[in-house]
């Protein structure tokens, strides 16, 4: 690194052509040593939280012991390269008794059972994440992403009477106000590096075939920025480019594809064909707001309770919901052990990229927090104690190590402290009880 009394701004952006697109953090944004020193003392947190629908194999997903010696088990294997990056946290409680699907997904970041009611009239509170983005999101573009795979069901109820608006997002800006999730990357992509100025499919059509690539309108702009960067810099500022116009690419391909093979009014344009695809485009997406800065928090659905997706690309042909109620039968056990540990092995793929990805004095996954679970435990049994969680990243403290916390531990306590963590002290949370003790 070259240190100057000149500097670049954190928010630098390229402009061209009606088009804008964010950096990445550079050395150049760094004026001398002491603000380097700042800078690398207090790194800008981020705060993802990931979560799968329909229960865990919990027999394979909590460790056989306690502390740092644990072995991983069947569905984590996938996360045992990143050991020292990731904590298993068990014990914790989903707050109410054994209920319906829509209640875990509610409760996930509210600690508060949603209300069953098939209509407008819903209850839950106010999640974790938006807590969170009422703060971090000073800085940012967008104070919080609601990302998820499955798109949005409006039939009325989805599941014992309770409003689809419980299963469609584990978002809540408040009691009543549930929060859209986005699957369609395109309109993740225009939301992040450039507005069309509506979400029409017929005029992002168009704008796709008016404008071959959004990088080509700033790559005059870009030439000329590098020109004043370090040898650093400047392949820090073409790798990241490369991954913006990869990630372009994918999309631009798969909305050809899609218009090609499938009619548009059974299948939303740009959707990837395969859960991993559309799943790794997604977080390759979630990883460039990150890394650029334009937003320091974000909310993941890899799937919807109650979803029926199958997932032919593992060999499994049946619907996810029905074989989470197994009954303890050896072929759906183990298929759904295959669904854990795909969606497991999906989200290894994203830490790698936020530990490959430069950040300050470290990468971003050292300074991301991410949890990773599901509001129920044993979907046969609707269980709502004992869930899978993971927590992901250097943020969250000292990985490598599992901890096994009490029974009667609201899940919500954990949110407590990693609110606290993250500079957002909250005093309650849904039916928390304080906050828990974590390392690091």
């Amino acid at each position: 690194m070259i240190v100057t009394g000149k500097a670049l701004p954190r928010r630098t952006v390229l402009r061209g052509l009606g088009a804008s697109l964010a950096l990445p953090f550079l050395d150049g944004m760094v004026p001398a040593l002491a603000a380097l020193r700042k800078a690398a003392a207090t790194p800008v947190p981020r705060l993802g939280v990931v979560y799968v629908p329909n229960g865990m194999r919990m027999e394979h997903w909590v460790p056989a012991t306690e502390g740092a010696d644990f072995e991983f088990p069947l569905v984590l294997k996938p996360l045992e390269r990143l050991r020292h990056h990731v904590q298993v946290l068990s014990g914790m409680h989903g707050v109410t008794s054994p209920g319906p699907h829509p209640r875990a997904s509610t409760r996930f970041l509210t600690g508060v059972p949603a209300k069953p009611e098939n209509g407008a009239d819903v209850l839950a509170g106010v999640s974790m994440d938006q807590l969170a983005g009422r703060v971090l999101g000073r800085q940012t573009q967008l104070a919080t992403l609601e990302l998820a795979i499955d798109g949005r069901d409006f039939a009325g109820s989805c599941g014992n009477g309770f409003s689809c608006a419980y299963t469609n997002t584990i978002a809540w800006a408040d009691a009543t106000t549930p929060l859209p999730m986005e699957n369609d990357p395109g309109v993740v992509f225009e939301r992040l590096f450039g507005d069309s100025g509506t979400t029409d499919p017929a005029i992002r059509r168009a704008r796709l075939q008016k404008d071959a690539s959004l990088l080509d309108s700033v790559t005059e702009r870009a030439h000329d920025l590098s020109r004043e960067l370090g040898a650093g810099d400047r392949r820090k500022l073409g790798q990241y480019l490369e991954a913006v116009r990869d990630v372009e690419r994918r999309i631009q391909r798969t909305a050809a594809q899609s218009a090609r093979e499938l009619p548009a009014v059974d299948r939303p344009e740009g959707i990837p064909d395969t859960f991993g695809e559309h799943a790794g485009l997604m977080f390759d997406l979630l990883a460039l707001a990150w890394e650029t800065d334009l937003t320091r928090v974000a909310t993941f659905m890899l799937g919807r309770e109650l979803t029926g997706r199958t997932y032919s690309e593992i060999g499994v042909a049946d619907a996810h919901h029905p074989i989470s109620h197994h009954q303890r039968d050896p072929e759906k056990l183990a298929k759904l052990t295959k669904i854990n540990q795909y969606h497991v092995d999906v989200f290894s793929r994203f830490l790698d990229r936020l530990r490959s990805t430069p950040d300050g004095d470290g990468s971003l996954l050292d300074h991301s927090m991410i949890v990773y679970g599901a509001g129920m435990a044993d979907s046969n049994a609707h269980a709502s104690d004992n869930l899978p969680i993971l927590l992901a990243g250097g943020a969250a403290g000292t990985g490598g190590r599992h901890v096994r916390y009490p029974s009667d531990t609201p899940l919500a306590n954990l949110h407590l402290t990693l609110l606290d963590k993250l500079g957002v002290p909250v005093d309650s949370l849904g039916h928390a009880t304080g906050p828990l003790p974590l390392s690091g």
